[in-house]
């Protein structure tokens, strides 16, 4: 038993590597929850604003207490939908516009495959350290290996 359990610790430690076309079957649920961020965090800006008004024009410490409050809320939930996305695998890269990363190996390195919300599907990867400016075409560095008939061996 104690085996078992030091093993799966050091597989839940291993980082998760997407396939092109498994990343790109997440796309349903991960867009969901990366709407829900960029939601979350507009409203939590529009509450942190709110909060700054109110305390210009001197209101009720209780009114700004009540604020505060419920900016605690909008990131707690917002937390709990990041939380989801890294279960998944998925980096959270830009809660403001939607931009995630599903790390991949390609060749003999770690990379990202990147997707923006609004965008239709997978379609870029970049390197670890370039960022969203340096993204790439996928359609040469992730087509799968052609399929070789056995017959044709």
């Amino acid at each position: 038993m104690e085996d078992k359990r030091q093993a799966m610790t050091t597989i839940s430690r291993e980082q998760k590597l997407f396939e092109l076309e498994e990343a790109r079957s997440t796309l349903p649920l991960v867009s969901r929850i990366v709407r829900d961020i960029v939601e979350k965090t507009e409203r939590m800006k529009e509450a942190y604003l709110g909060i700054r008004q109110e305390a210009e024009e001197d209101v009720a410490i209780e009114r700004l207490e009540e604020l505060q409050d419920r900016l605690h809320e909008l990131a707690d939930e917002r937390a709990g939908f990041v939380e989801e996305l890294s279960n998944l695998g998925v980096e959270l890269k830009d809660p403001n516009i939607g931009l995630v990363d599903f790390p991949a190996r390609l060749e003999d390195r770690v990379v990202y495959l990147c997707w923006r919300l609004g965008e239709e599907t997978i379609d870029h990867w970049h390197e670890l350290t370039s960022g969203f400016s340096g993204r790439e075409p996928v359609e040469d560095s992730f087509e799968a290996d052609p399929v070789v008939n056995s017959s044709e061996a």
